[in-house]
């Protein structure tokens, strides 16, 4: 009889556990957005909060304290992207939305983001489109040009000329 067992074990090695939760955790930061099981999504969801609170300290300690849960690259963007984010917020950092089933094996699939989405994202996008459209404007409407149709010449039968034809061409020319 198991007692006190915390957490999911997903059928998985502590070893195992541990892997799959820092690639996920990972994942999370690095692309912002990921697609996982319900199951295994609930089970992140703390640490991504946990995460966060320890990157909104900022510095070396808390690149220090992050390290051993999330790869450096993912480290760094923690602390100088994602945390700056949730100055105001305190807690709920990620949320959890639900898209159905996978074709492969129809285990239930989930969407997992954080709350707060990026700010520079949304302003370069909303400049790119800005500046599409005044170039369409300055843009000069194109001609458009109706497409040549090639009639094959009919082939003439030539003559072969005489020493005194080809003579009178050259001086011509």
């Amino acid at each position: 009889m198991k007692k006190n067992v915390f957490g999911r074990h997903f059928k998985r090695d502590a070893n195992e556990r541990k892997a799959l939760f820092k690639n996920l955790l990972t994942s999370l930061v690095l692309k912002e957005r990921i697609t996982t099981t319900p199951a295994k999504a609930k089970a992140i969801k703390a640490a991504a909060d946990k995460l966060v609170t320890k990157a909104k300290k900022g510095g070396d300690e808390a690149i220090r304290s992050l390290s051993p849960d999330i790869n450096y690259n993912a480290v760094v963007k923690l602390v100088n992207d994602i945390a700056p984010r949730f100055a105001g917020r305190q807690g709920g950092y990620t949320r959890i939305i639900n898209i159905g089933r996978r074709i492969a094996d129809n285990a239930p699939q989930v969407i997992m983001e954080w709350v707060e989405k990026s700010a520079k994202v949304e302003v370069q996008s909303e400049k790119l489109n800005k500046d599409a459209k005044k170039a369409k404007k300055a843009e000069p409407k194109k001609e458009t040009k109706k497409p040549e149709v090639k009639v094959k010449a009919e082939k003439k039968k030539v003559e072969p000329k005489s020493k005194e034809e080809k003579k009178e061409e050259k001086a011509k020319k």
